[in-house]
């Protein structure tokens, strides 16, 4: 392997190892960081475009489509690049967009005449039977995917409750964190510590009281939603059932964005981490 081989597969990692931990941008910065060290390589531009499009924006959509016409031009047949390109022309607007739109039958058409069987065959497959779903399966599909975000909030009140179990949040804290340190892949426990420093912030002893049980405190503030509008009605208060019940609901809401803060703080945790450890391995 030659320097400029290895120097491209470094890159390559390194835009995979934070495109996995959600950092788009430091992805786009990776790749043209390569782009200009390395010159044009079809693989960087493709990891620039997937680093636009994965923001569904139009600016980035467009810097995308740049990216993935630059890549093809120097390699045609890359099935990474059309199955990119294609994925994205597939969900553009054919009416703003409509030669956009147009040429994800080509790419399409192309992969097939490469390697029908081959994963980016089955991405581009995929994202044409999403582009063709009916309303009952997009409805589906919210479910599913409000399904798993429900369990990862119940995994992390269950984790947190089980955590505090075993002691003091000073003590917990520290032993999430080196635990933490010690696997820098486990994602569980990112999350985990993340909730652990975010509900230990001055006057969040509620937030986290609620946290730890909150599938049991949800079901509360549902009854007494319900108390609440059947007793106002039965006392003449109000006509009819009202919103004035669902007051109850307004702490758990509190909670459920403190816990979503956490998450947005682990993944920002583990992008930092990669990113320090190729810092490292530059330096």
């Amino acid at each position: 392997m030659t320097t400029t081989e290895a120097g491209a597969e470094t890159y390559r990692e390194r835009c995979e190892q934070l495109y996995l931990a959600g950092g788009s941008a430091a992805v786009r910065r990776v790749a043209r960081e390569g782009l200009d060290a390395l010159g044009p390589t079809a693989d960087l531009y493709c990891w620039l475009a997937a680093g636009h499009a994965v923001e569904d924006e139009d600016d980035h959509d467009d810097r995308a489509e740049e990216a993935f016409r630059a890549g093809l031009k120097l390699d045609p047949d890359h099935l990474g690049l059309l199955a990119g390109y294609a994925e994205l022309c597939l969900r553009a607007d054919g009416f703003s967009y409509p030669g956009r739109a147009a040429r994800a039958v080509e790419l399409t058409a192309r992969i097939k005449q490469l390697d029908p069987g081959s994963p980016e065959a089955t991405r581009v497959d995929a994202a044409h039977a999403w582009r063709t779903r009916s309303y009952w399966e997009d409805i589906r599909f919210q479910y599913a995917r409000s399904v798993v975000t429900r369990r990862a909030v119940e995994q992390q009140s269950t984790d947190l409750a089980h955590a505090l179990r075993k002691g003091g949040d000073p003590q917990v804290r520290e032993s999430a964190g080196a635990y933490v340190a010690a696997r820098p892949d486990d994602h569980r426990a990112a999350v985990l510590a993340a909730t652990l420093d975010v509900l230990s912030e001055p006057g969040q002893a509620p937030v986290r009281l609620l946290a730890r049980h909150r599938a049991v405190a949800w079901a509360v503030c549902v009854l007494l939603a319900f108390v609440t509008n059947y007793t106002l009605v039965a006392t003449g208060v109000v006509d009819s059932f009202s919103l004035w019940g669902w007051l109850w609901a307004l702490p758990m809401v509190v909670v459920d964005r403190r816990l979503a803060a956490a998450r947005r703080l682990a993944e920002e945790r583990v992008l930092a981490r990669v990113e320090a450890e190729h810092a490292a391995a530059q330096g």
